[in-house]
């Protein structure tokens, strides 16, 4: 019995003092570097990976090419280095920036010569049919089969070389016994040292936000209530935050959010609402959930003033635009907390902003997340993955590493509309991230383009065909 006991108390104690230590730090959003120094390390890890693939490759060239002349073996060479160079010095080729070169419109411009030729050699009053006409749009269609700017943003990121994770691998664990011995201690060290205890460490983040909110609900006074809230709200997300193993870089902290209005950023993962919040208090806004989130939710909003929407209200416009106008007209709100796209992208692009939270006025404060895809692919695809399922990716993961830039705040210009407001703040937004900035609506991931998309490229290709 005692030994037992003994035993226990060996344990636990160790548990206690970490947890304790763990909370005492979030509080005060401090780290002792050891996230940053195991970032390091892995780096040090997926270079040493990258070399040996590199070595492996070159020496299946050469054992490939012993029986032929030696301009086979320094041409297969050369074409390796070539391919390894370009990859090495260039974005992703599928996700980052386009796989091919397009026209950046289907129709003639007004110094397109060949057009302008064709229609000074026709008559005023002839019409006639040009077959070259259709070039145009047979070259995009093989270019959207090919790869279209749509649908690439909604698949996961290619990375420049393999981060040894089991969900992304091409066979190279097998490539060498040291690669081999590496992946596996990486494997274990993910699936039974890493997965329990970030298991663990989330659930006292989600205890803390379930008490520490229901706790300054209960206070009377106001300005005592918001302060102890706005601290239960950073303390749990950063402890949520911390069971990833998350790192994050904020860049120009004299642009944060103060005040009522809006904060805006593109959108990759649910992880972005804790990414930001370890930082600064947020009002949330979205769909009443169950489950998990929907925990969450009741928690937070038991001392803070949030927005949920059941999921008719949510549909109707009107009542989410006076609702909205409600928050920021008090001037002791956090600011709301929106992703104007209203669908996950890869990381690599901003798509189309909804105009709704540029209507109701008041400041915008913009805000770029990049997240690094070398230790973790962050991106949610929520047509493929539940939550659960991607929050268990997320835990065996290596780590969630970003970047988070305040931009300074912005304001609708006079006679500017809210559609061309919106798209200043998404090229800002972009630009800052280093994301590529599109026209289409994040929504064509789960519907089908507008009828009216449509009939404008017939009514275009029309007046092609007659010579217009």
């Amino acid at each position: 019995m005692m030994f037992s006991t003994t035993v226990l108390d060996f344990f636990c104690i160790p548990f206690i003092v970490f947890i304790s230590f763990l909370i005492i730090l979030s509080a005060v959003n401090k780290s002792v570097g050891v996230r940053r120094a195991y970032v390091k390390l892995l780096l040090k890890v997926f270079e040493f990976g990258r070399l040996s693939i590199e070595t492996a490759a070159k020496e299946r060239l050469k054992k490939e090419g012993e029986e032929a002349s030696p301009a086979f073996i320094e041409a297969k060479s050369n074409d390796y280095n070539i391919s390894h160079q370009k990859t090495e010095n260039s974005l992703p080729t599928t996700n980052g920036n386009t796989l091919i070169s397009r026209d950046s419109v289907l129709l003639p411009t007004a110094n397109d010569t060949s057009s302008a030729d064709y229609e000074n050699s026709q008559k005023d009053e002839e019409m006639r049919f040009n077959l070259e006409k259709c070039l145009g749009y047979i070259k995009a269609g093989v270019e959207s089969i090919i790869e279209d700017e749509v649908t690439s943003r909604f698949e996961a990121e290619e990375l420049k070389s393999w981060n040894l994770l089991t969900r992304t691998n091409r066979q190279y664990e097998f490539i060498s016994l040291k690669i081999t011995l590496i992946w596996m201690t990486g494997f274990a060290v993910r699936y039974f040292v890493l997965l329990p205890l970030r298991i663990f460490v989330c659930f006292v983040g989600v205890s803390v936000a379930v008490i520490a909110n229901s706790l300054a609900s209960l206070i009377p006074f106001e300005l005592l209530r918001h302060s102890c809230a706005d601290i239960a709200f950073k303390i749990s997300f950063r402890l949520m935050t911390r069971s990833l193993s998350a790192v994050i870089t904020i860049h120009n902290a004299e642009f944060k959010p103060k005040g009522s209005g809006f904060c805006v950023a593109n959108h990759t993962s649910p992880l972005d609402i804790a990414i930001l919040s370890t930082d600064c208090t947020f009002s949330l806004i979205g769909q009443r959930h169950g489950g998990f989130l929907g925990l969450l939710q009741r928690a937070l909003a038991r001392a803070s003033p949030h927005i949920w929407f059941e999921r008719g209200e949510a549909k109707d416009r009107h009542a989410v635009a006076e609702r909205l106008k409600q928050h920021v007209s008090n001037p002791n709100n956090p600011p709301i907390l929106i992703f104007p796209e209203g669908t996950c992208i890869n990381n690599t692009s901003v798509m189309q902003f909804k105009k709704g939270s540029f209507e109701v006025g008041g400041v915008i404060y913009p805000v770029a997340i990049k997240y690094d895809p070398r230790f973790g692919d962050a991106f949610w695809n929520s047509s493929k993955y539940s939550m659960m399922q991607y929050l268990y990716m997320m835990m065996t993961s290596w780590a969630i590493v970003c970047d988070v830039w305040y931009l300074p705040p912005m304001y609708r210009q006079e006679g500017e509309s809210a559609i061309d407001f919106a798209n200043r703040v998404k090229s800002v937004i972009a630009k800052q991230g280093g994301l590529v900035d599109l026209v289409w609506d994040g929504q064509l991931k789960r519907m089908k383009p507008k009828k009216e998309w449509k009939e404008m490229q017939q009514v275009e290709f029309a007046k092609q065909l007659k010579g217009d």
